[in-house]
C-alpha cells in the first residue's frame, strides 16, 4: 500500500488586534485610577523634579529603559538630568532628586541607590505598585501604579506578560509629568527643539 504524502499546513497567523485592544484597555484603566487617586502625588512629583538642582534617574531592565525616556524629555525641558550608571553621572547630594521606578518596590539595586541618595541628603521620587515597600518607605513622593508586578503571573491584575503594564505606565507617567511642566513653563516647542540631540 503506497504511503501517503505528508501535507504541510501553514502556521496560523496570529491576530495582533486583540492584543492591542487589551493593552489599550489596561492602560486606560490605570490612567483612570491615577486620575482619581494620584493627582496631588503626581503634582508633587513634578514640583520636586522641577525644583531639583539635578535630577538623577535610575531603573533596571525595562523600567530603566522607560525612565530613560523621561530623562530625555526632562533634559529637553532644560532640567539638569543624569542617568545613574552612565560614566558622566556625578555624585548626588542635597538639593538633588533621585527618580526611580520598581514595580515591586524591593529591587535590590534600586533600594540601595535610594538609601545612598537619602544618606547624601537627596530627595527621592518613586514609581512603584507597592506604597508599603522598602522603596515606598524611602521616597519623599511615591506614585503608586495599580499594575501587576513582574512576577504576578496569575493574570488577575494584568493579562500582559510580566511587568508590561507597569513599564508602560512608567512611560505614560513620565510623559504626563513632562507635558504638564512644559505647558506650565510657557515655552514653545521651537524653544525646546535646540536641546534635541544633533549627533545622531
Amino acid at each position: 500500500m503506497p504511503s501517503r504524502a505528508t501535507v504541510s499546513r501553514p502556521e496560523p497567523t496570529p491576530s495582533i488586534l486583540p492584543a492591542l485592544e487589551l493593552i489599550a484597555a489596561e492602560n486606560a484603566a490605570v490612567i483612570l485610577r491615577l486620575l482619581a487617586d494620584a493627582e496631588a502625588t503626581l503634582d508633587s512629583a513634578a514640583a520636586r523634579l522641577l525644583a531639583a538642582r539635578s535630577v538623577f534617574v535610575f531603573g533596571v531592565g525595562r523600567s530603566g529603559l522607560a525612565l530613560k525616556m523621561t530623562a530625555m524629555r526632562l533634559m529637553h525641558l532644560g532640567l539638569r538630568v543624569h542617568v545613574v550608571g552612565e560614566t558622566t553621572a556625578p555624585a548626588i547630594g542635597p538639593g538633588d532628586v533621585l527618580l526611580v521606578a520598581s514595580g515591586s518596590g524591593s529591587t535590590g539595586a534600586i533600594v540601595r541607590a535610594a538609601e545612598a541618595a537619602a544618606a547624601a541628603g537627596a530627595g527621592i521620587v518613586a514609581i512603584t505598585t507597592d506604597l508599603g515597600s522598602p522603596l515606598g518607605g524611602l521616597a519623599k513622593v511615591t506614585v503608586v501604579v495599580p499594575a501587576a508586578r513582574k512576577q504576578d503571573h496569575d493574570g488577575q491584575v494584568s493579562a500582559q506578560y510580566s511587568g508590561g503594564l507597569f513599564e508602560q505606565s512608567v512611560v505614560v507617567i513620565g510623559d504626563a509629568i513632562f507635558h504638564g511642566l512644559w505647558k506650565a513653563s510657557g515655552a514653545s516647542a521651537e524653544e525646546l527643539w535646540p536641546r534635541h540631540a544633533n549627533l545622531e
